[in-house]
């Protein structure tokens, strides 16, 4: 058995592109990034803040979904899987990339999950004003990967 399932919340880089084909299907391309804080060792070394970039590709329902909603600097959550192509470029040199195809995305706000009922990208209110209608969220209709037995009696530790 294998899985290929990455989950990502972060922050997205810049707009959406969005590109429409002659068949009718679409792909949307933006980028999110993801941080891990830095920290100082025991020994006083620094460990600087270090910040990942991810390439996310959405095709069909979702397009609709980033193309409306999806902007710079919006929190999301991300999950789909983890591809990797190559092509050629015109002096013939060989190039990766390594894309996130997204399944579901969603807005994230801190401090509640993805999966809450009302999950919407409100910024925490300051004053009497009223608070903005719920952002639409997109999942996806996918099977749930199946249960994985809990066998901790197998465990070399």
């Amino acid at each position: 058995m294998s899985l290929n399932k990455v989950i990502l919340i972060g922050n997205v880089g810049k707009d959406p592109v969005v590109r429409y084909f002659d068949s009718g299907n679409a792909i949307a391309n933006f980028s999110v990034a993801t941080s891990e804080k830095g920290y100082t060792l025991a020994n006083g070394t620094e460990v600087p803040e270090r910040t990942e970039w991810h390439n996310i590709v959405a095709g069909r329902d979702r397009v609709q979904f980033v193309e409306k909603y999806v902007k710079k600097g919006s929190l999301v959550y991300v999950e789909g899987k983890i591809r990797t192509r190559n092509y050629d470029d015109q002096s013939g040199v060989k190039h990766y990339v390594t894309e996130i195809y997204a399944d579901r995305i969603e807005f994230y706000s801190l401090g509640r999950r993805p999966d809450s009922a009302d999950n919407v990208n409100a910024p925490v209110a300051t004053t009497n004003a009223p608070a903005p209608a719920p952002a639409p969220s997109y999942r996806a209709a996918v099977a749930e990967p199946p249960a994985i037995p809990d066998s901790t009696d197998d465990l070399p530790f």
